[in-house]
């Protein structure tokens, strides 16, 4: 099944998944791997009191009888900024719990109550603000936790915790909870509800979980916990205290749905009349429902049918010169709740966007003529989910499940031609997307009680294409990937081994087969690598991915470690998963030094030394760097960022595209960002970029961010971004007539430079907690200007034959190209030049009516155009699309949640 094409590099060689096997092997039979350090001291406990249901009214106010009976935790420690030290506030929390959920009420003093920062904002966006948070590892399994925090003005936050890193969040865990906050002349109080249809534990008669607190007090920069992780010490939920005393619950078997209503329109004030597909309004109303039940105490069952998953928050504006894909992040809510049950180490087997998704138009009308050749065209932007399904939980033995199957409609696009004085009007439709069926799997094991998993995931896409077919050539008929990953914790959680073996396998037909073996993550073609080539005949793919991975994670001051991995040619994820390159190995290491103690000059600083080397499986070394990065945190807890590297030279396999290798300079980079402390008020920071390399490219860039809160209820944030980039090697196109030893073709290039200039902006404003206003501006200008065109002198040369300026002139179609004479040769090159300017706005009210159901009010605007100055872009340019005429986009979402029984 595999592609076990190439030789291997003696540092990352064939023997590299047997060596990954055997480390996990003895590791797992260490006895170090069943130690943990925290057992060598008792655990703080905590105690929960049960109350009647219904005893607790969740205002904010301690004024029921348990919040003063109650056993109280009061023993907290500073982490920050004086690790161990007695806080500079007393805080005082209690437990309860009824038969439906568990209460949190507690009381955070304050000397000067007027000094409690307390602005108020969207949910899940606490960090600014003075906040309590509480987690609970309610499996006991000393790795993973839920999160629920409370601001002193109300706002909540919430996230899940997949791994035993305290930073290690997953926002994307939308509970449905309550909890309210008061100040008062003693400081502030809060009581938190907790629902327990909203948690996942094992169903025992008495429950025991891990607990810990934290308190952020921002005017202080002091960061409080009931038990504080040591600052030389990578861990979390493997720490915290234990909770007693809840008896007699069961994780409920939940039913819930959530339907949904939703209305939208488009209207283009700059629309072309002509066009049948739009009337200038493009109304569209549509409804669905997610539905959610437990499956006993572990597992819980996500179902949807005809689902909303269109994004309250646009992609990025970007120009993208390269020859890879960009990977946007997933914001729809069926795919990121509970994402973490199917996402493995490693690759990236499943990227949950390739569900629902369009090839684009360019794309396909190269090999569906009559998209190319229709006047007007109403094409699908996204392929309609006809349902989907996904199951997750974990099991009291530890084991995790994640499955999720989908099925995606076939999609038609709409074609118009327009009428000439011999043919009438043509209109009728394409199949532009074949029907599809998605599979994804993955079952993961905790190992004893160090924390060590072991897991395996395997995807599987099915489509409905015929051999033969004008969609065959960019659709495959089946993808198949299958792997396992593990990562072995060592003496107590200081040594992390790591590590991860896949498997690819495509099929589908001829057509298809070629467009993967000739595109960009693996340029077969290349005519001097001699490890692989383009096959006309194949009907299938294979490859391999591997890698493991020492490092020590945990310490006073020295961390480190070093990875290998390797990919074979074949490899190829882009079905189910995401993935830019194949045919590589690499080896890298780094070296931390650590100082977390206070002294004069630092609150806390760090150095690391890090290096790479890349070989492609023709044993061609393609790129390496050495790297150097200091990261200081000072006294009054502004922040400095210096980073400093060397790239060497290598042969790139891609920039040719499909064309020789090229030979890369060397480069030098140096990187400088300072910033004031995240606790303030009004905060910012700015970054220098400049880097060269001996062809003379050069990339310079200055960015930053500026945020503000003039009230309590606004607030401002400003990020700037200005890039000056020379490419001295961008490839043009590939050409005939070449010389022999670029293997009778002419590989063009050219230097660009490339300006671009952003400016986003946020205001905000919340009435209160749950009910906000954003507004989102985005103006952006780039520019690309050609010079220097000439055809690659050898392979592995860096050298190009120089063309000259040429003449800027009109082809037969009014398309702008340059011509060149290149001794006696006239040669026509397509003009590359562009000045384009853009405007994105987004204005979103969000209002959760009632708890877990929300209202949204969305109105975007979208325009752009292109400018015939070719100049380099000045600041004042992104403000010319202001007066552009813009793409409006109005929409309305009212979803409703139902908690229908347990």
């Amino acid at each position: 099944m595999f592609d076990m094409i190439g030789r291997a590099h003696p540092f990352v060689g064939a023997p590299l998944p047997r060596l990954a096997l055997a480390i996990a092997f003895l590791a797992l039979a260490n006895p170090l791997a069943a130690q943990r350090d925290s057992s060598a001291a008792p655990r703080k406990q905590a105690t929960a009191v049960r109350v009647p249901d219904g005893a607790i009214v969740v205002d904010g106010r301690l004024d029921e009888s348990i919040w003063r009976d109650a056993p109280a935790l009061t023993d907290f420690v500073q982490k920050q900024p004086k690790e161990g030290a007695e806080p500079t506030e007393r805080t005082v929390i209690r437990v309860a719990y009824d038969g439906g959920a568990l209460y949190i009420g507690a009381r955070m003093f304050a000397k000067d109550p007027s000094k409690i920062q307390a602005p108020i904002g969207r949910r899940d966006h606490i960090g600014q603000m003075e906040h309590l948070l509480v987690s609970l590892d309610t499996y006991l399994d000393r790795r993973t936790s839920y999160t629920f925090g409370i601001t002193a003005s109300g706002v909540r936050g919430d996230w899940y915790q997949a791994s035993d890193v305290e930073n290690d969040r997953d926002a994307t865990y939308e509970p449905v909870w309550e909890a309210r906050s008061r100040i008062d002349a003693e400081g502030w109080t809060t009581e938190m509800r907790i629902p327990f249809s909203q948690l996942r534990f094992n169903d025992k008669p008495e429950q025991v979980w891990g607990i810990n607190f934290d308190r952020w007090i921002p005017s202080t920069n002091e960061d409080i916990f009931w038990i504080a992780v040591p600052q030389n010490v990578t861990a979390w939920a493997s720490r915290f205290g234990d909770l007693h005393g809840i008896q007699g619950i069961r994780s409920t078997r939940q039913v819930e749905m959530r339907p949904y209503v939703a209305g939208q329109a488009k209207v283009d004030a700059d629309r072309d009349r002509r066009n049948p597909f739009d009337d200038g309004r493009n109304l569209d109303a549509r409804f669905g429902s997610d539905f959610k039940v437990g499956l006993g105490s572990s597992l819980t069952l996500q179902a949807t049918v005809n689902p909303d998953f269109g994004q309250v928050e646009a992609d990025p504006s970007v120009v993208n010169l390269s020859a890879f894909d960009i990977f946007y992040a997933e914001r729809r809510p069926f795919f990121t709740e509970g994402s973490n049950f199917l996402q493995n180490s490693g690759p990236a087997l499943f990227y949950s966007r390739r569900i629902g998704g369009m090839t684009a138009p360019g794309v396909l009308s190269s090999v569906v003529p009559a998209l190319g050749n229709a006047d007007y065209t109403d094409y699908p932007q996204t392929a309609t989910i006809l349902g989907a399904a996904k199951l997750t939980g974990r099991t009291a033995s530890g084991t995790s499940i994640g499955a999720l199957a989908a099925v995606t409609n076939e999609e038609q696009a709409a074609l118009y031609v327009l009428p000439n004085g011999t043919a009438p009007a043509d209109e009728r439709s394409v199949l532009v997307a074949p029907r599809a069926w998605y599979g994804v799997g993955r079952v993961q094991q905790e190992l004893g009680r160090s924390g060590s998993t072991v897991a395996a995931t395997a995807t599987v896409v099915q489509r409905d294409v015929n051999d033969g077919s004008e969609l065959a050539r960019r659709y495959t008929h089946d993808a198949i990937t299958g792997g396992v990953d593990y990562n072995l914790r060592l003496k107590g959680g200081e040594y992390e081994v790591t590590g991860s073996a896949s498997g690819s396998l495509v099929r589908g037909d001829t057509g298809v087969i070629r467009y993967l073996q000739t595109r960009s993550s693996r340029y077969f073609q290349r005519p001097d690598a001699d490890h692989v080539d383009v096959d006309p005949t194949r009907r299938e793919l294979t490859g391999y991915d591997a890698g493991l991975a020492v490092n020590r994670i945990s310490g006073r001051h020295w961390l480190g470690g070093v990875q290998a991995i390797m990919r074979s040619p074949g490899f190829e994820l882009n079905d189910a998963g995401a993935m830019s390159a194949a045919d590589f190995k690499l080896v890298y290491g780094e070296l931390r030094y650590r100082e977390r103690k206070p002294n004069r000059a630092f609150q806390n600083w760090q150095v690391m030394l890090s290096s790479e080397k890349d070989f492609d499986f023709g044993g061609v070394n393609t790129f390496g760097f050495v790297r150097a990065d200091a990261n200081l945190t000072w006294k009054n807890f502004w922040f400095t960022n210096i980073a400093a590297w060397n790239d060497f030279p290598g042969d790139d396999p891609r920039i040719a595209r499909g064309g020789p290798y090229v030979r890369t300079g060397s480069g030098r980079v140096l990187i400088l960002q300072v910033g004031s402390p995240t606790s303030k008020k009004t905060r910012g920071s700015a970054r220098w970029y400049n880097g060269m390399n001996t062809l003379g490219g050069r990339t310079y860039r200055l960015s930053g961010d500026f945020s503000t809160r003039p009230t309590p209820q606004w607030q401002l944030t400003l990020t700037p971004n200005y890039l000056g980039d020379r490419d001295p090697r961008l490839f043009i196109t590939r050409l005939g007539g070449g010389r022999p030893e670029t293997f009778g073709s002419r590989y063009v290039f050219a230097s660009v430079d490339f300006t671009e200039f952003t400016l986003s902006a946020r205001l905000n404003y919340t009435v209160k907690p749950d009910l906000t206003l954003e507004m989102f501006v985005e103006p952006y200008a780039a520019n690309g200007r050609y010079s220097g065109f000439g055809e690659l002198l050898a392979p592995r040369s860096s050298v190009l034959l120089g063309y000259g300026p040429g003449v800027r002139t009109f082809n037969a179609d009014s398309s702008p190209i340059r011509r060149f004479n290149v001794n006696g040769t006239q040669l026509e090159i397509p003009e590359q030049e562009f000045n384009e300017r853009s405007m994105r706005s987004n204005f979103v009210l969000r209002w959760e009516w009632r708890p877990g159901s929300t209202f949204y009010a969305v109105w975007q605007q979208n325009g752009g155009r292109s400018v015939d100055r070719i100049r380099a872009v000045r600041p004042t340019d992104v403000f010319q699309s202001l007066s552009y005429a813009r793409r409006s986009f109005f929409a309305l979402k009212m979803d409703f949640w139902i908690p229908l029984g347990r």
